[in-house]
């Protein structure tokens, strides 16, 4: 977060946007609290893969992309779990 010079209320609002989206694509029903989670993880985790093969998103329109990978990631995990 820091490196794309992003602040804590930016990386909320960012996550809750790339959550939102994220839960519309995926067809969850998930709140406003958990889409906000799933954002702001969903984009350290696909900073961090990206990370791993040289790919890298900087600023607000990279940690809305990778948020929104993230979150998609995320959501398809916990649905793999769940059954």
């Amino acid at each position: 977060m820091e490196d794309a010079g992003i602040g804590w209320i930016a990386a909320i609002i960012i996550g809750g946007l790339a959550g939102w989206i994220a839960s519309a694509i995926m067809k969850t029903n998930t709140g406003i609290f958990l889409n906000i989670i799933l954002g702001i993880i969903g984009a350290a985790i696909a900073s961090f893969l990206f990370g791993l093969i040289g790919v890298s998103f900087g600023g607000w329109l990279g940690y809305l992309i990778a948020g929104l990978i993230g979150a998609c990631i995320l959501i398809a995990i916990v649905r793999a779990v769940r059954k």
